[in-house]
């Protein structure tokens, strides 16, 4: 890795296990990390999402709210924090029409297929307004039916295949370990990552960003697009190794 002056992190599946806070040990090394580096997190989840599994985990951790960006839904919406909160930079919504047509091919191209739940734990099509997800055993399943369900990721590819054919208009990418994300044609991590760059004035080549699906299918692989510093993960373990080494090469 060339040197890096800022990251950006997915969440699920890279920061937290999935729908899950973030281990102890993981918020203790992303608050020393926030002391010394800019630092962003980009998911599919909402912000209320993304107040329970960092935020939550970050308060009794001596952490820089100042030096934090967060951009839930794929960087449909950033916040900072100023004046003592977390302040929205901006916040883009689907229209209407687009929602419902999702929403419809979605679930139509699921039950074709075979992967729609008839008995879900918690909803199968949540619209978070600037982006629609599609959790195939629910948004609160539990976290080993979630891994068992899809584990090399074909169903979820196939699924987003399908589905993007018959929304051109929409980006339909996997997301999470039973999640396919619907959002605006052009709005997706890549969008958010460029704003966070324009935001922290940095030039790609300074800024690592840590996913767990920077395959092409995943909804990780737009953020190659804009030039930074991409690194893999199997899950919070190794993204935290990967965090101890940005941060030993900035203090040496």
């Amino acid at each position: 890795m060339g040197a890096i002056k800022a990251m950006i992190f997915d969440l699920d599946g890279t920061l937290a296990p999935s729908k899950q806070a973030m281990p102890p040990e993981m918020a203790r090394v992303f608050a020393r990390l926030t002391r010394a580096l800019p630092t962003g997190v980009i998911s599919g989840g909402s912000f209320r999402q993304f107040s329970r599994q960092l935020l939550d985990p970050l308060a009794g951790q001596d952490f820089c709210p100042q030096q934090l960006h967060l951009l839930p839904t794929c960087g449909t919406r950033y916040y900072l924090f100023a004046g003592g909160d977390w302040k929205a930079q901006y916040v883009l919504k689907m229209a209407p029409e687009q929602v419902e047509k999702a929403r419809k091919v979605i679930e139509d191209v699921a039950r074709s297929l075979g992967y729609w739940c008839e008995n879900p734990v918690g909803e199968i099509i949540e619209n978070r307004g600037s982006q629609l997800t599609y959790s195939a055993l629910g948004q609160q399943a539990a976290k080993e039916e979630k891994d068992a369900w899809d584990p090399s990721g074909a169903k979820r590819a196939k699924l987003a295949a399908r589905a993007g054919k018959l929304l051109p208009e929409l980006t339909v990418l996997s997301g999470g370990s039973t999640s396919v994300d619907i959002t605006m044609r052009g709005i997706d991590k890549a969008y958010g990552v460029e704003k966070f760059l324009a935001q922290t004035a940095l030039e790609p080549a300074q800024v690592l960003f840590v996913g767990d699906r920077l395959d092409p299918d995943g909804n990780d692989y737009p953020a190659v697009r804009t030039g930074v510093q991409t690194c893999a993960t199997t899950g919070p373990g190794r993204t935290q190794e990967i965090i101890a080494q940005v941060l030993a090469s900035v203090s040496s």
